[in-house]
């Protein structure tokens, strides 16, 4: 069973990157969430620049009130800050294909441990990973809205695509996780 969890979860982070590449790369859906433009970019990033110079992630609040409280109903920003530039992006390319292998491999050997019933079933065993997607999608996508970071309609956009991603990966995976 070893051997079919490990080609399983290479197969489902393949079918995962792959996904990614399509969704991302081609039809530009993360783009159209994490990267708007900014009017006035270069005054914006050249003060940011100035006065961000270590990685993290940073929120820039509405003045206090006379009072000592956070005035309402004016917007918090969030500002992200990685420590890179560009030229980090093949490295995080190779690293988020191996997060991808691993995680699927996790959920692989996962699905190998579930009962007879489940696991001698394909649709069961693709709807394990859409369970999967659904607690990674609470947990990474819906957990990351509010102050400073995504509106909660992106959140939950974010959320859906999670829960069809891992839908896919679970329709290969299905196909290669057979009982012994």
């Amino acid at each position: 069973m070893l051997k079919k969890v490990i080609i399983a979860g290479f197969l489902g982070g393949l079918t995962l990157m792959i996904w990614l590449f399509i969704v991302n790369g081609i039809f530009g859906f993360r783009n159209r969430l994490d990267m708007k433009q900014v009017p006035d970019e270069r005054q914006v990033y050249e003060m940011l620049k100035r006065n961000i110079v270590e990685p993290g992630r940073y929120i820039c609040n509405p003045e206090l009130t006379p009072e000592g409280t956070f005035q309402q109903n004016v917007p918090v920003f969030g500002i992200l800050y990685g420590g890179v530039g560009h030229e980090a992006a093949g490295m995080q390319l190779i690293l988020e294909f191996i997060l991808a292998i691993l995680t699927a491999t996790t959920g692989a050997w996962l699905l190998s441990l579930t009962s007879e019933k489940t696991i001698t079933n394909y649709w069961r065993k693709v709807f394990f990973f859409t369970i999967l997607g659904g607690l990674i999608a609470i947990y990474s996508s819906i957990n990351n809205f509010g102050i400073g970071s995504y509106p909660v309609k992106d959140a939950l956009i974010l959320a859906i695509h999670t829960i069809i991603v891992w839908t896919v990966v679970g329709l290969v995976v299905a196909w290669r996780i057979k009982p012994n």
